[in-house]
């Protein structure tokens, strides 16, 4: 397989990092303090990549207006206390990585994901340091669907957004994509629901696990896949 693609792009939550022990235990949390019951992790886990909004609609359903907001503040403030507890690379991300890094091609990061809560979790995980950009859901004016977050991560590396894939496992991630110029891929195994259906976003393609992403970059990478599988 022959690409000319010289830098990857990933998106955070259900992309890069398996954000949704923390995500949905904070929100568990929060129902416990209102006196209800956990919701178990397979109902929250597909929700995740859409944020706290919908996170906690879904463990209020009946909230509304300032009782709304209320718990979504409170929600961002007990996930801000754990943010790293039980997050983790999903599996095989740190060779993909670590493989990109040896060949001198950049990665970086862009997710709607508050540059708060974003920076710190990096940190946590020693990532920040090793990612080419990192652009968050309120570095610039717009955020995903719109393209411009991933234009401004293409303009903070050096090369051009036809060059660059953009993994994603949202709808708005491949919109974003699409729209930027850079050829999409769908991370299937991240916070994809029942309700999805990924290959009507238009993606270039999907990869079930982290480390095929490797098949969309440059063709000196794409020998790399089996010997590292």
């Amino acid at each position: 397989m022959t690409r000319s693609h010289s830098a990857l792009l990933l998106d955070l939550d259900g992309t890069l990092l398996d954000t949704a022990p923390d995500m949905g235990g904070a929100l568990n949390r929060l129902r416990a303090e209102n006196g209800l019951d956990p919701l178990p992790a397979s109902v929250m886990r597909p929700v995740v990549s859409h944020g706290s909004a919908r996170l906690v609609s879904l463990g209020f359903p009946a909230a509304t207006g300032d009782e709304y907001e209320r718990l979504r503040l409170r929600f961002l403030d007990i996930y801000s206390l754990n943010l790293a507890d039980d997050t983790r690379l999903f599996p095989g991300a740190e060779t993909l990585l670590t493989e990109i890094e040896r060949l001198g091609l950049p990665w970086g990061i862009v997710t709607n994901k508050p540059g708060w809560l974003t920076d710190p979790l990096l940190a946590a995980l020693d990532l920040g340091r090793r990612a080419a950009c990192v652009v968050s859901g309120d570095t610039l004016p717009e955020r995903k669907p719109h393209p411009l977050p991933l234009l401004h991560a293409a303009r903070v590396i050096g090369i051009e957004p036809g060059r660059c894939v953009y993994a994603g496992d949202a709808e708005r991630d491949i919109q974003a994509g699409r729209a930027a110029g850079m050829t999409t891929v769908v991370a299937a195994y991240g916070y994809i629901s029942a309700e999805d259906d990924p290959r009507s976003w238009q993606p270039a393609g999907m990869v079930t696990e982290p480390l095929q992403l490797l098949e969309w970059m440059d063709a000196t990478l794409a020998h790399a896949v089996g010997h590292l599988q």
